[in-house]
């Protein structure tokens, strides 16, 4: 089952275990702060603890204004989840809940660093995680309260258009920071689903044309250039050329100025759910 690990661009290097710690292996301290180790509870339409304050406040007519604020909160997007491997464990995925095998994972990624999934669905106890060792738009599916793992909570998201050729980092679902983005070329377009942010690596140690630093994502590239020897792995990264930004130019990956990638970098918590949209 295990795919290709290396990058998009070329082909990675033997050695991994260079990889600066301030851009990989480790959260930020803001994402670590942000995510949190908050345990994940069901994903209902209101939340529960502001359906009561609703009710409490349409008792009366004085607290109408209360009422409207409680409201809001409830009908706000729930925060991402983020499953987090225990250091020294091994998680299986299964096909579909309850479901066979599909593979394991441990708690380093194949870059070196902590495991960290993206949460795309939730079945009862089970959530349904990306990983790029499954094709797009298949999820491995884990129980939430195995003891290999833990659950927490973001409310960072990225999400990537296309068409717009942009990348907006959020936050409790508000833009916070806007990027002009290079996207694959016809015959390679960039590949669209619901992915996850899974290491921070330096562009350095790769090649000049990765820029200052690339965002390793669960996503591949099904639809490679002819005659590519490079890599399927997908990802947010800096290029040596600025001038490519903003247009169709890539074999896939997302190319951004590295000031805007250094602000990602610093921000992002690894497992921060990607959206990349047509």
């Amino acid at each position: 089952m295990r795919r290709s690990t290396r990058l998009l661009a070329i082909a990675l290097p033997v050695a991994l275990a260079t990889v600066p710690v301030a851009l990989a292996g480790a959260d930020s301290a803001a994402g670590d702060r942000d995510s949190g180790a908050v345990p994940v509870a069901h994903d209902p339409l209101v939340d529960p603890e502001a359906a009561t304050s609703i009710a409490a406040a349409a008792s009366t007519k004085a607290a109408a204004s209360v009422a409207a604020e409680a409201l809001a909160k409830a009908t706000r997007p729930p925060p991402a989840a983020i499953v987090a491997v225990a250091p020294g464990r091994t998680v299986v995925l299964r096909v579909r809940p309850g479901g066979p095998v599909a593979l394991r994972v441990g708690d380093t990624t194949e870059f070196g660093s902590r495991q960290r999934l993206g949460v795309v669905r939730r079945a009862g106890r089970w959530l349904g995680v990306t990983t790029p060792e499954l094709p797009n738009g298949t999820l491995g599916w884990l129980e939430r309260r195995s003891p290999a793992v833990e659950v927490r909570r973001t409310n960072w998201s990225i999400v990537a258009d296309v068409s717009r050729r942009t990348v907006v980092l959020r936050r409790a679902g508000k833009p916070v920071r806007r990027l002009s983005v290079a996207v694959g070329r016809p015959g390679s377009p960039t590949p669209t689903g619901r992915f996850a942010v899974t290491d921070k690596l330096s562009g350095g140690d790769y090649g000049s044309y990765y820029g200052c630093c690339i965002l390793a994502l669960s996503a591949t590239q099904p639809n490679t250039p002819p005659g590519w020897t490079g890599g399927d792995r997908m990802a947010i990264h800096g290029t040596s050329d600025p001038g490519s930004i903003g247009a169709a130019a890539s074999a896939g990956c997302l190319r951004a100025a590295d000031g805007d990638l250094e602000y990602l970098m610093g921000r992002a918590p690894l497992g921060t759910p990607v959206v990349i949209r047509r």
